[in-house]
């Protein structure tokens, strides 16, 4: 009798559709398949011992398993080497800020650490996409794995999703007890630090941390993991927003190399425009100067009266060419963001400072619009050119008011006839142009804030509107205007900025609210930007014109980019494109390789790859913008609450800027702060929330608080990390009728100083 021999545990491998050979490496299928077929393999040795790996075949047979690891196709645990779990079907993906615009690729956006590491997703998109992202996007899509044994995971965009914002960032303060963490986010609440889980973050350190729950409680406590800086010694209070909505603020180093190396423009394809004299004229503190003006009367008879405009704007395209790492690093960016205490800038000082600024006398290449306006200040023609250009001024707003208001200075006194007298005669028609044109009329002041040397504000200043803002903004629209219109007469691809009309729901809104007002509107969902001017008009003669023109603010929709035109209702135009400021702008640089490319200009225009992907462009600038306004905003929240921290208890006068169930938001007239009063403090009534009139009102007294109302507030808190303030109200509200409809309930039972307020 014969014993059957037990067959040896793997000795000849798993069952594979390609037979490995001997003395051959394993192909990565047959890996895979070996994974599949047993899952005792414990590790590295189990499949060497499978594949008889050894002497020489040791370390390449090493390489290929790294290789698989390091794309997420298997992993290693305590307790074996595996295959990682497969992408789901539709998953949420995050696109890397540094990916290639031209050849996107993704990675799981939740993916367990103990998977090994995150699967390599390669982004298609179709020319037809109506979905189309951008590198740092988190988008949801469909996942397919291919049909081979090893993974080759594509993915087909179906949305652009918002991205959260970091959470948990803040600033860290040390006290008797340790440390603890004050958080940015206005509604996240404070927690402790344990002294080991500070790493190297000290008292003032703005850091990134991770939230542990510790105790029977769970009580959440943070572990710092990186130390961002310190706002308070390094002056930049922008720090906070700028890390916490991830704004790329350093350039890579392949990007300053590029940019040191660009060389300055000659005459080679250009026209020589030297002797034509335009002048720059922007603010006195401005580094770069992206646009310059020229104006003189039309010498062609048939004309008389009229004038030609000419508008030169630095030629950015010639310098940042599509593909190239500038281009990538100015798309990702999509524009310049500033702050009161530093600019973080859209392209390296090298380009944006040196070759693209228009400095005084200095040689600089630039797309120009020659346009001929007749004696009403009506376009009959444009032409664009691409030349090189000598400043013959360089002048700020001030300077250049004060000389056409006879207070010319030795700069000013000789290009007084000769240069801005044409440009102020041309202005002068433009304006009535404009002014039957009729493009909304809603001039709400602008606050600056001052710092001094510290970074801490020194002052709040309202600037003065001068008409030499408005003649070169005037210019300025209408060389926009000339970009849009060409193209389109080239049938090019472009990217508008559009600006839609009010949604019906909010045109309703508005009229319920001017109805309280005694204002009458029209009832026509179309309406123009001229009707909004009438009824703001209405409410100057009324004395009501703060309430008013915030209600008129908020009935409008966002402006944005679009490559679909749907006209710009603001300005009251058909057509409108960003053209004159590439140095800040993405989407100007953009028009400015089309018009390059529309009218054979030269070999850097727009290339068909990006002509095909301009919604998506439009897009992703769209959502830099809205981010850049909103550090913007925050970091002045943060200053103003820095500048006020100082005078808690104090008396201010503001204005009701917004309402809604929670309190009253208030505006501080002298510095501009924005604060919030909460319902439960008004008074020692119950208020209730009267959307159609924008108004809180005392459900037994008819004490009403308006959009728009003056009033007196006391402070009582200020968080200066978070930008934010909290008053108390001491002014009375107007004396009217309870709102109907619901049942008077009874008072809460508080105790109020003399006039009805609760006492401090």
């Amino acid at each position: 009798m014969t014993t059957k021999k037990p067959k040896p545990k793997n000795t000849s491998g798993p069952k594979r559709s390609v037979q490995q050979r001997a003395g051959e490496l394993p192909t990565r299928e047959q890996l895979l398949e070996a994974l599949k077929q047993d899952a005792d393999i414990k590790g590295k040795r189990d499949l060497a011992k499978i594949f008889g790996i050894r002497g020489d075949m040791r370390r390449p047979f090493k390489a290929m398993l790294a290789e698989l690891e390091g794309e997420g196709i298997i992993t290693r645990t305590r307790k074996a080497l595996r295959r990682t779990a497969a992408l789901p079907h539709v998953t949420v993906l995050d696109i890397p800020s540094d990916a290639d615009p031209d050849a996107l690729h993704a990675f799981p956006a939740q993916w367990n650490p103990e998977e090994g590491e995150k699967p390599r997703v390669e982004v298609l998109l179709a020319k037809d996409s109506r979905v189309v992202p951008a590198p740092g996007d988190r988008i949801l899509a469909r996942i397919d794995a291919g049909e081979d044994e090893i993974p080759h995971y594509t993915a087909k965009p179906m949305k652009v999703l918002d991205k959260p914002r970091r959470g948990q960032i803040g600033i860290v303060r040390m006290d008797n007890e340790g440390a603890r963490l004050i958080p940015v986010d206005r509604k996240q609440k404070e927690m402790r630090i344990p002294l080991g889980d500070l790493g190297e973050a000290q008292d003032g350190d703005l850091v990134e941390v991770e939230v542990k729950l510790s105790g029977r409680l769970m009580i959440p406590r943070a572990r710092v993991t990186s130390v961002i800086g310190n706002p308070a010694s390094e002056g930049a209070v922008s720090m906070i927003a700028i890390h916490n909505l991830e704004i790329p603020y350093k350039f890579p180093t392949s990007v300053i190399r590029d940019a040191e190396e660009a060389k300055e423009a000659t005459l080679k394809g250009r026209e020589d425009w030297r002797d034509l004299p335009l002048v720059t004229i922007d603010p006195p503190d401005a580094k770069d100067h992206d646009d310059a003006v020229h104006a003189a009367p039309d010498e062609d008879p048939k004309n008389a009266g009229g004038h030609v405009v000419t508008v030169a704007i630095a030629d950015v395209a010639a310098y940042v060419r599509p593909g190239t790492s500038l281009d990538r690093e100015a798309y990702l960016r999509g524009n310049s963001v500033y702050f009161p205490d530093r600019v973080v800038p859209m392209l390296p000082e090298r380009i944006s400072n040196e070759l693209c600024s228009l400095k005084e006398g200095e040689a600089r290449a630039a797309l120009a619009v020659r346009m001929v306006l007749n004696a009403d200040g009506h376009k009959i023609s444009h032409s664009f050119h691409r030349i090189l250009m000598r400043s013959a001024a360089k002048l700020s707003y001030q300077q250049a008011q004060a000389a056409i208001d006879g207070n010319a200075d030795d700069k000013t006194g000789p290009l007084l006839e000769p240069i801005l007298r044409p440009l102020w005669d041309a202005y002068a028609a433009m304006a009535s142009a404009r002014d039957k044109r009729g493009p909304l009329d809603l001039d709400l002041p602008e606050r600056k804030i001052i710092l001094d040397d510290k970074g801490m504000v020194a002052d709040i200043r309202i600037p003065e509107r001068l008409e030499a803002h408005r003649l070169i903004e005037e210019m300025m629209i209408a060389a926009n205007v000339a970009a849009a219109e060409t193209l389109e007469q080239k049938r090019s691809e472009l990217l508008y900025r559009v600006h839609d009309e009010p949604s019906s729901e909010k045109l309703q809104s508005l009229r319920d609210f001017l109805g309280s007002l005694d204002i009458a509107v029209k009832k026509s969902d179309s309406v123009r930007a001229s009707d909004f001017n009438g009824i703001l008009g209405q409410a100057r003669k009324a004395g009501n014109v703060e309430q008013v023109s915030e209600m008129v603010l908020r009935s409008q929709a966002q402006a944005e980019y679009s490559a679909e035109n749907y006209g710009h209702f603001g300005l009251n135009l058909d057509r409108y494109a960003h053209f004159t400021s590439p140095i800040r702008r993405y989407a100007d640089l953009i028009v400015h390789r089309a018009l390059v490319r529309a009218l054979g200009l030269g070999d850097d225009g727009l290339t068909e790859q990006e002509a095909t992907k301009l919604q998506g462009i439009a897009q992703h600038i769209s959502a830099t913008e809205r981010r850049a306004m909103l550090a913007e905003r925050e970091t002045s929240d943060r200053l103003l609450a820095q500048f006020l921290a100082q005078r808690i208890g104090a008396r201010f006068e503001g204005r009701i800027s917004g309402i809604t169930r929670s309190g009253l938001f208030i505006r501080l007239i002298e510095t501009g702060a924005d604060g919030f009063i909460p319902a439960s403090t008004l008074g020692q009534d119950y208020y209730r929330f009267v959307e159609e009139r924008q108004a809180m009102i005392g459900e037994r007294s008819g004490e009403t608080f308006t959009l728009g109302d003056r009033v007196s507030v006391r402070l009582v808190e200020a968080a200066p990390v978070a930008g934010a303030l909290r008053f108390e109200l001491l002014s009375e509200g107007s004396r009217g009728n309870p709102p109907s409809g619901r049942r008077p309930r009874k008072a809460p039972s508080r105790s109020f100083g003399p006039k009805g307020r609760r006492k401090r």
